[in-house]
């Protein structure tokens, strides 16, 4: 299709858009249906990817994304049955990714509308979308999808060594940071989210900590070790993201009923010996 303007040209793309988006939100109804609460829907769409090899002549592959509970799914094609869900191309733990919003300083080619995601594995995605409202929908698709699954977990537990001491650290939504011993559980420290006052990481394993004393308001230093470095990195960050949009009333609000999700007693939960 030709148009005369580029004005012409957006109010069209616009048009496409808005009729696309409403028969997705239908669709998306209708899915739900069939899905428990803990997993329901809350985002699908087509974007496209930038393949990683630049040097290919096609750049950009079509592919379709969805949140889906816990997870961010990534399709060749959209999901129609139940069975297809299960055989995503790629599928990711919300509070364990980084979703960027991209300015157009950090733009890699000239199409606007794009945001990266790092994986838990530390691999950068990138994906562009046709306007500037699909993003924005992207974006507070995302920050739902993982408010209401930090709601849900309360808390993750990561393995990490301190000193060659086989260790345990616990993000907990309600106590902070728990750092136990891996064999007896017992406690070796504990802070609230408040007292985390910096950290810093060599991006390969370890994470420094900075945590300010209660009684001493002294910074202490803690430095632990772990496998998957980038998913306990995106963990910590959901979790502050979570705490943040706790102190909005209108955000929590909005989110009520689809936090109401029902979770098993305990789950995720540790027991700490002192």
């Amino acid at each position: 299709i030709q148009c005369l303007s580029a004005e012409d040209c957006i109010d069209w793309l616009q048009a496409i858009a808005s009729n696309i988006s409403n028969l997705t939100k239908h669709n998306i109804k209708k899915i739900n249906r069939n899905f428990p609460v803990n997993q329901q829907i809350v985002y699908m769409g087509w974007t496209e990817e930038r393949e990683q090899d630049s040097l290919q002549d096609r750049m950009y592959t079509p592919k379709f994304l969805a949140l889906r509970g816990s997870s961010l799914y990534k399709f060749t094609a959209p999901p129609v049955t139940t069975w297809d869900w299960t055989r995503a191309e790629k599928t990711f733990s919300v509070y364990e990714i980084m979703c960027k919003i991209l300015k157009d300083s950090d733009l890699l080619d000239r199409r606007k509308h794009c945001f990266s995601v790092q994986s838990e594995s530390g691999e950068d995605l990138y994906f562009s979308v046709e306007l500037e409202p699909d993003l924005t929908l992207w974006e507070k698709a995302f920050q739902t999808a993982t408010f209401l699954e930090v709601e849900r977990i309360q808390c993750k537990t990561y393995a990490c060594v301190l000193e060659s001491h086989l260790m345990g650290l616990t993000i907990d939504f309600s106590m902070g940071f728990v750092c136990f011993d891996a064999a007896t559980k017992a406690v070796l420290w504990r802070y609230k989210f408040s007292q985390l006052k910096g950290s810093s990481d060599d991006g390969k394993s370890k994470i420094k900590f900075l945590f300010q004393n209660q009684d001493t308001k002294q910074i202490e230093a803690k430095e632990l070790e772990f496998s998957n470095l980038f998913a306990v990195l995106h963990c910590i960050h959901s979790f502050f993201a979570a705490k943040v949009a706790c102190l909005d009333p209108l955000y929590v609000g909005s989110q009520a009923t689809a936090s109401a999700a029902p979770t098993t007693s305990g789950t995720g939960k540790l027991k700490y010996t002192t």
